[in-house]
């Protein structure tokens, strides 16, 4: 990005964004702020995160346990301790996160300068909700649902089991109970739950009782995770609709519940290794 477009910085702004320091604990405009909307970056106005993935942390620093998809790059901090964050598009300084508190269930804290931000109001972001599918191995899922108009972001992780936090060691044993789940935000304004769930089972094969493809097991079952009661109500909808054209589905309907996100190796894996789904493909079925 050009440095021309970049917002002017005062002094203090310049000496925390660019100069990597730190506003005083409980002095930031945003710590104790719990408006709908999204914050952006200071410097560039790139999103950064969701208000709701903010929470109250009792830090002195506005902290959230989630990102918008990229929009944050790492790096070890000068201290060799602690891991700094930074906007991915301008690289201006925004604090440092931290995992493993367990202050909330995604067990993450991106603790982040008010200064750093800039808050724009819910009027002008989109109304975001969030599916659950597992279909096989979330590699091909994740990858097939990111390039879906509408799907904001697709995540790989780890839904269903009696485990906490688990890893994809533990769950790939097969006996925790979790399936790979691949969590997708959407634009309700532009794709409905519906459409998501009819291209869930055009992108894998709901027939498949032992996992998906050459991919067996039980953490590769297939499985819809509802929200509520008219999720519940669609999936049922369109299994039926499949079973009348002759689909002999084995798709199981589960209560949500915690999603946990899957190793970072595992996000984006398509994309990042340049390679296609070896046992996702598209194929209409409605």
């Amino acid at each position: 990005m050009d440095e021309k477009t970049y917002t002017k910085l005062s002094a203090e702004e310049e000496r925390v964004i660019v100069h990597k320091g730190t506003e005083a604990p409980f002095s930031g405009k945003y710590n104790d702020f719990f408006e709908k909307g999204s914050y952006h970056c200071k410097r560039c106005n790139a999103r950064l995160y969701s208000s709701g993935d903010k929470f109250a942390s009792s830090c002195g620093w506005p902290s959230f346990d989630d990102e918008i998809k990229g929009a944050i790059r790492r790096q070890k901090d000068v201290d060799g301790r602690r891991t700094e964050i930074l906007c991915a598009n301008c690289g201006a300084h925004l604090g440092h996160v931290f995992e493993g508190e367990e202050l909330t269930e995604k067990n993450i804290r991106y603790c982040t300068n008010s200064i750093s931000l800039i808050f724009v109001p819910n009027r002008k972001e989109p109304h975001i909700a969030k599916a659950y599918f597992a279909g096989g191995c979330f590699w091909g899922v994740e990858h097939l649902f990111e390039h879906k108009d509408g799907v904001i972001s697709a995540i790989s992780g780890y839904m269903g089991g009696s485990v906490g936090n688990p890893s994809y060691q533990d769950v790939s044993y097969g006996n925790t109970g979790h399936l790979e789940v691949v969590e997708v935000a959407y634009d309700v304004g532009k794709v409905s739950y519906e459409n998501l769930v009819k291209f869930f089972f055009e992108i894998h094969d709901p027939t498949q009782a032992d996992g998906q493809g050459p991919d067996i097991g039980e953490h590769y079952l297939s499985a819809i995770f509802f929200n509520n009661e008219d999720e519940k109500m669609t999936a049922h909808k369109l299994i039926d609709i499949l079973k009348n054209k002759a689909y002999k589905v084995v798709t199981r309907v589960l209560p949500a519940s915690t999603f946990w996100k899957a190793e970072e190796y595992h996000q984006n894996y398509y994309d990042n290794n340049k390679k296609k789904p070896y046992c996702h493909v598209y194929e209409k079925k409605f």
